[in-house]
């Protein structure tokens, strides 16, 4: 069950950086966090396997990128599980151009911060530094899920999520502090909470019942949260399958 109120008013700003509600990342520098209860080959090994998976001829086909999507809430303990589990490996792939990566940012707990509304507001404010500094968004994202507070705690103050902000690298401080105090995306979070539970684009039927919901190339992610090798193996097959299809011989009609 989720709930979502909220007084902003309905002509409140929507994010210029949002894409269908999602914001791509563009920048990982500074932006690992150290993946938890995994050894430090975990990473290498990864892009070793990638490194390894069989490539296209340029010349004749170039195999398609792998697209990753993330419905995040910032307030959900499985969003922080995953993300701090794959932080490290999503940041190397994004580096080496093997996938994109969207964050969409959903407010499902909002009613679970003692009345301070903190899912949406946290959602909010991740569209603030994706706007006003998005070479930073990554890395905040980032710290908004290593440093979640617990559910049914107040949560951060808007005060506190801008000075995260700050913490994070942002090119725009005031601009980012105004964005977040103000709560300009506020009526935009909500928003958007509201279209990704009526339908989750350019899927079959996907529906969002909880956070995080993980998307590769439209497939969900339904393995081990806190597993980067079985999430890695997982991005691979997909990788593997799109590959393949473009080697598919095109069926000559019969005479």
């Amino acid at each position: 069950t989720w709930a979502v109120t909220s007084t902003t008013s309905t002509s409140a700003l929507s994010p210029a950086a949002a894409k269908a509600d999602g914001f791509a990342v563009t920048d990982v520098d500074g932006a690992v966090i150290a993946q938890e209860g995994v050894d430090d080959s975990t990473s290498t090994e990864a892009g070793a396997t990638s490194a390894a998976t069989p490539e296209p001829t340029p010349v004749v086909t170039e195999a398609p990128e792998i697209e990753i999507r993330v419905y995040v809430d910032y307030l959900s303990t499985g969003s922080a599980e995953f993300q701090l589990a794959n932080a490290a490996q999503l940041s190397t792939w994004v580096d080496e151009g093997a996938v994109s990566l969207t964050y969409y940012p959903v407010a499902m707990l909002t009613a679970k911060s003692n009345g301070t509304k903190y899912s949406l507001r946290a959602a909010a404010a991740s569209a603030c530094v994706a706007t006003h500094a998005s070479d930073a968004f990554f890395k905040f994202n980032n710290a908004l899920l290593e440093q979640q507070p617990d559910v049914d705690a107040d949560g951060y103050s808007d005060t506190e999520l801008a000075d995260i902000a700050q913490a994070s690298g942002v090119s725009n401080p005031k601009v980012v502090r105004a964005c977040i105090e103000d709560g300009d995306f506020l009526s935009w979070a909500k928003k958007a909470t509201e279209r990704a539970v009526e339908e989750i684009p350019d899927t079959e039927g996907v529906q969002l019942t909880g956070t995080p919901l993980v998307l590769v190339n439209g497939s969900v992610y339904v393995g081990a949260l806190d597993d980067p090798k079985e999430f890695a193996q997982f991005v691979l097959t997909i990788d593997s399958d799109a590959y393949y299809q473009t080697l598919s011989p095109t069926p000559t009609p019969t005479p």
